[in-house]
């Protein structure tokens, strides 16, 4: 975890950078391996730092259920697409529904700016050393990013199928990207990823005819690691797939919203309860 790559510490939170739209975290050395450390105080740091994450986490959950925001979580390997499939769903999307994206990356703000470009809003986060995103950093980026209610909101987390795993960062869901250019074993390799993930997008599948991925192995490993992960299998190129994927993010928009009205009525109700005593 990030105790050992050393990324898990405080963030410095410094606002002086070149972008009027970006967020800098984490600079400095990564403090890896620390000498005179035990396995037991390895863990209780670990520990404390989820739990800290944990209680932001909350915080951006609560605020997102009452906007009724649906927040995806896009995770994935380097190169496995990811920035493609947000910047194509993000034009084919925002004329369906309010969307905004948080990019996150060690450093540039290349993939914001392709996200710009399509018209929509982004914020970029770049981390610095840190190997993810955590909820701190998602917290100050809604202050600036400010979404629109009941919109859609990505989080394209730092390219990594190790860390972000276990950083809650107040989602609705955790999207694990893997293209078939990639190891069909990534499931059985990276575990933890595809446990937490609630949806498997199986990305570049216009290749397959030019390449030896077994798809149905790779989905047999996701699914010995999470029997209730869901799959699409898409071509953020080509366009194959892009509807399951749309239909899959309304669902899960429409039960954001219907939650959303629950609460409303809820509270009505009370509201009413106590006007009557």
């Amino acid at each position: 975890m990030c105790t050992v790559c050393g990324c898990g510490g405080e963030h410095s939170h410094d606002h002086d950078h070149p972008h009027d739209h970006d967020h800098h975290y984490g600079h400095g050395p990564a403090g890896a391996h620390v000498p005179g450390l035990s396995q037991a105080r390895m863990v209780k740091i670990e520990q404390d730092i989820l739990g800290h994450n944990n209680r932001y986490a909350a915080e951006n959950r609560a605020r997102f259920a009452a906007r009724g925001i649906l927040a995806l979580n896009l995770v994935s390997s380097p190169g496995s697409g990811k920035t493609t499939l947000l910047c194509r769903s993000a034009r084919d999307l925002a004329a369906r529904w309010p969307v905004a994206v948080i990019e996150g990356d060690q450093q540039t703000s290349f993939d914001a700016d392709r996200i710009r470009e399509t018209g929509v809003p982004a914020l970029q986060v770049n981390t610095g050393k840190g190997c993810h995103l955590d909820a701190h950093m998602i917290g100050h980026a809604l202050e600036e990013l400010r979404p629109a209610d009941q919109s859609v909101l990505f989080i394209e987390n730092v390219g990594n199928l190790v860390c972000p795993a276990g950083f809650d960062l107040g989602e609705a869901a955790k999207v694990v990207i893997l293209s078939v250019t990639e190891g069909e074993d990534k499931p059985l390799k990276y575990p933890d990823m595809f446990a937490a993930a609630g949806l498997m997008i199986l990305n570049k599948v216009d290749l397959l005819p030019h390449l030896a991925f077994d798809v149905e192995r790779c989905v047999d490993f996701a699914r010995r690691v999470n029997p209730g992960i869901e799959l699409i299998r898409l071509s953020a190129g080509s366009g194959e797939g892009l509807e399951q994927w749309y239909d899959w993010i309304a669902r899960r928009r429409q039960a954001v919203l219907e939650r959303r009205v629950a609460a409303l009525e809820a509270e009505l109700a009370a509201a009413r309860h106590g006007l009557q005593e």
